[in-house]
């Protein structure tokens, strides 16, 4: 009865189909044609009952892309009009409109998105979401609760088929298993016909191979013995070296097939190449270096012999024979040869270099020059091999009669004899060769060497070494006579040459002589300039000095070219060459300041005062209203601690000179002083006199501020901004004055003023950076320095600033930045060397330090600050020698600018102190 009630699950086989029912529509199989539908068929529903009974079951009709499609075109309607600059406006116009209407309804649509997405996952949630707290609770199980559950079993409730298919197993399979742990106990056939086994093992013994490897180097060792003639027991003995003998089995080169193959190829070329060219020398070489690379080396020799019987007049040919033979066999090669080449120099040479003896040696070069007299090579081997002095010059003059046309024998023969006897030999040289201008060289130097040689008095030494000038002059004119034309370069090599060798009046001689030639008169002083740098450039001191004195006889006026002399003898010579030279400068050019100024600074710094002094006094007498000499002579004196003498020099300054500068310096002398009062009142007189000159109210402002008046401080910074609105430094005063006083709204709200006023100055926007980190504002201090560096993009100091405000992570790739936006700025170079410093990169560190001080042209506009941090950095980790050589070069530059150099160095503690001991103070002022 249940089975009855049971629905049948085939009733609808015998239930009719529906209307739109095709048959393997459901699965794409309606495309086919099979056997039954040939003839008569039922047609498939049409179009309209589909989308009926798509109605019906409540599914959205398909629209067809292509419905509107253009028949004849399947781009569509409009693809083959033209795309007009009005579509192209329209478009943008319709995105825009687009754009903006998805703009207005984004916020809303987002919210109702994330909304309807947070109901969904509520009422949905993940698989993932629905067991994360079970996942969690797995952390607490152990071990023991994990291997504790149970394995899954068949929950599909689906019965299996269970295989049950056998496989017979192979017979080699059972034979194999049956024979693996049986013993064989009969002999195969092979061992019968053998008589056993073809290794006999006495008594079933182990093979030991220990003792065999053993006795292997044994055997090795016993044969190397009996080759190295160590084992007399036989009585061979032989020239084999046994330490050598392993090395000479790796030199033993394994020749490949394809090598071999190349090798046989040549051969046969060669032998065509010999066969059908005989008289070729270079053929029969080829083939015997080719025999010889096989290792062949009968067959090579053989080779040879062959074509030196067939180019017997050929010495590339005899001199390989040579080479291919042993020294006995090549002296008879050799001895062939000359038979047939007597006049090759190379044969002799190379038939000389056989013989051991320097006798055998002389015979054959002696005999050589038998044969080919007019030899220089020929003779100048033979000299060397000479040991007495009197025997090479016996030759050398034999040789200067044979080839008079040798300069170098006639300068080897002069170098023998002594200088009487050398100057009769050159002036025959000079006859016989005209043309050389290495003998006329050689003229002066023999000259220059006889006034340096003895004992002699000023005044004769002079006569001599100007007879060196002489004879080089008459040797350019004797060439020029004789067509000879050398250019000024070559001149100019054989002058530093000459100093190379030292002969340094020879080489003034020559310059004297040949520095003029082939310059345009208009291009006379860039020439020689550039020709003096050149020369000081590749270390020739003494070619410079020539050249710059020369120019300066032909220029004495210039004071750039004494400028030039006076800088070179500061670095290159001595104390007496630098005061000669400023002394005849100055007589020169005696309105140069510059000048009178280096002359005086020179005696001041040897300690000569009282000749200084002298200096300045001479500077007075051609330069009265000079301001740089006033206040050089009021340095000095204050210096030396006559400050009635500054103070009274001053005094008649302002009435002598009457510059702005004089009355500054006098206000900065009075203050120094501790004259507060009558500093105030030169300033007063100095201010109505020149109200555009901003320093003098900078200094009023200071010592007001000194005073703790902040009030004519104020006053004064005040007067001076309107009067010098575009002097950044009185802006920077100003806002330092009122950050001072507490008041930092007030000094911000100055230097946005002095931004207006000063449009793309980074020194104020560094500042303004500077004002918001003292005040603490981090995050505002960040924002100022971007607007900086929008508004200076190239500033070297903003772009610092930048660096060291980004964290440490972000600070390379932000150093990186500022080199491409300038890379040239010492700022910016001092950034990145303190970077690789922090790094530990200490010759990196070390070389951007030096990039940092020499990126400034004029050494002393370079920045104190970058001076002091490169010193930091050496007393840290470089030598003392390092630390030194950097104070040395800071002393040099004499650096005046910088944050914390100046305030440092105009500090009134620090008045007469050194620029070795401001450095110090600042790099320990650094952190």
């Amino acid at each position: 009865m249940a089975a009855k009630d049971r629905p049948n699950k085939l009733a609808f086989l015998s239930m009719p189909a529906p209307a739109s029912y095709v048959a393997g529509l459901g699965r794409g199989a309606s495309g086919f044609t099979t056997r039954s539908d040939i003839g008569p068929a039922r047609e498939g529903p049409s179009a309209e009952v589909i989308a009926e009974a798509q109605a019906r079951r409540g599914e959205e009709v398909d629209v067809d892309p292509e419905q509107f499609q253009d028949p004849d075109n399947e781009y569509g309607l409009f693809a083959g009009t033209t795309y007009e600059a009005d579509d192209e406006e329209a478009d943008k116009i319709y995105e825009q409109v687009d754009q903006n209407m998805d703009a207005r309804r984004r916020a809303r649509r987002e919210a109702r998105e994330n909304e309807e997405l947070a109901k969904h996952r509520a009422e949905r949630p993940k698989i993932q979401q629905q067991f994360a707290d079970l996942k969690r609770g797995l952390a607490v199980v152990t071990d023991e609760e994990w291997e504790s559950i149970p394995e899954v079993g068949n929950l599909t409730r689906k019965k299996r088929k269970r295989d049950e298919r056998s496989f017979v197993v192979s017979d080699s399979v059972i034979v194999g298993d049956r024979a693996r742990t049986e013993y064989e106990t009969a002999l195969d056939p092979r061992q019968q016909t053998n008589g056993g086994l073809e290794t006999p093992a006495e008594n079933g013994t182990i093979t030991n191979f220990a003792e065999m490897s053993q006795a292997r180097d044994k055997i090795l060792s016993l044969k190397l013995d009996q080759v190295s003639g160590t084992a007399t027991s036989t009585g061979l003995q032989t020239a084999i070296d046994p330490k050598g003998y392993l090395t000479s089995l790796d030199s033993v080169v394994l020749k490949t097939d394809a090598e071999i193959g190349d090798i046989k190829r040549a051969r046969m070329l060669f032998d065509s190449l010999v066969k059908s060219n005989p008289k070729h020398a270079p053929g029969w070489i080829a083939a015997a270096r080719l025999e010889e690379h096989a290792g062949r080396m009968v067959a090579a020799r053989k080779m040879i012999k062959q074509g030196c019987e067939q180019c017997p007049k050929n010495e590339d040919v005899w001199l390989e024979a040579a080479r291919l033979h042993n020294n006995d066999d090549a002296k008879v090669v050799l001895a062939n040869a000359v038979q047939h080449v007597g006049q090759s120099v190379k044969i002799w040479l190379a038939a000389a270099d056989l013989e051991h003896d320097v006798k055998a040696k002389k015979r054959v070069l002696r005999k050589a020059l038998e044969h080919i007299p007019n030899s220089v090579r020929l003779w100048k081997e033979t000299v060397n091999l000479e040991s007495s002095a009197a025997d090479a010059r016996i030759l050398l003059s034999r040789a200067v009669e044979v080839i008079p046309q040798s300069v170098e024998l006639w300068l080897a023969l002069a170098r023998l004899e002594t200088p009487d006897k050398a100057k009769a030999v050159l002036n025959k040289a000079r006859k016989a060769v005209p043309t050389s201008h290495e003998i006329w060289i050689a003229a002066g130097r023999l000259l220059e060497q006889e006034a340096y040689a003895a004992e002699k008095s000023p005044e004769q030494r002079d006569k001599e070494l100007a007879m060196v000038d002489k004879t080089i002059e008459a040797g350019v004119r004797e060439l020029r006579r004789h067509q000879v034309l050398l250019t000024r370069e070559q001149w100019l090599k054989e002058a530093e040459r000459c100093e190379n060798e030292g002969a340094i009046r020879t080489c003034e001689a020559i310059i004297k002589a040949t520095i003029a030639m082939d310059v345009e008169e208009e291009d006379r002083l860039d020439t020689w300039t550039s020709d003096a740098e050149a020369a000081e450039a590749k270390g020739n001191i003494g070619a410079a000095r020539a050249i710059l004195a020369y120019a300066l006889r032909v220029f004495p006026d210039k004071k750039s070219l004494w400028r030039k002399a006076a800088d070179l003898e500061k670095a290159r010579g001595t104390k007496e060459s630098l005061n000669a030279i400023l002394e005849r400068a100055v007589h020169h050019c005696p309105q140069a300041e510059v000048l009178w100024l280096m002359w005086a600074k020179e005696k001041w710094l040897a300690g000569d005062v009282p000749a200084a002094r002298e200096v300045l006094e001479r500077a007075f007498v051609a330069n009265s209203e000079s301001e740089q000499i006033w206040l050089a002579a009021v340095k000095l004196e204050a210096e030396n601690g006559e400050l009635d003498v500054a103070r009274e020099l001053l005094v008649r300054a302002r009435t002598v000179a009457d510059t702005e500068r004089i009355w500054m310096k006098s206000a900065v002398f009075e203050r120094q002083q501790g004259q507060l009062t009558t500093a105030l009142e030169t300033l007063a007189t100095a201010i109505k006199k020149y109200p555009k000159f901003a320093k003098l109210y900078m200094i009023q402002g200071q010592i007001h501020q000194q005073r703790k008046d902040f009030a004519a401080a104020r006053a004064s910074y005040a007067a001076g901004i309107k009067a010098c609105p575009k002097e950044a430094n009185l802006w920077i005063l100003a806002s330092r004055l009122e950050e001072a006083d507490g008041k930092s709204i007030k000094a911000r709200a100055l230097l946005d003023k002095a931004r207006l006023a000063n449009p793309g100055n980074d020194v104020l926007w560094a500042e303004a950076v500077g004002v918001e980190e003292r005040s603490g504002g981090a995050a505002q201090a960040k924002t100022v320095l971007a607007r900086g560096l929008q508004e200076c993009p190239s500033s070297g100091l903003l772009w610092a600033m930048a660096i060291w405000s980004e964290p440490r992570p972000t600070r390379k790739a932000r150093s990186a930045d500022a080199l491409r936006k300038a890379g040239s700025d010492p700022w910016v170079l001092c950034s990145v060397a303190r970077l690789f410093w922090a790094e530990r990169k200490i010759e990196k560190a070390r070389h951007w330090f030096e990039r940092a001080v020499a990126a400034s042209e004029n050494p002393a506009d370079t920045w104190g600050d970058i001076w002091a941090w490169w010193l930091k950095f050496e007393r840290q980790h470089g030598t003392p020698e390092h630390q030194e050589e950097v104070i040395k070069k800071a002393v040099a530059a004499e650096p005046r600018y910088g944050p914390t150099w100046q305030p440092i160095a105009k500090d009134i503690a620090n008045t007469r102190k050194s620029t070795r001991e401001i450095l110090e103070l600042v790099a320990a002022a650094l952190h």
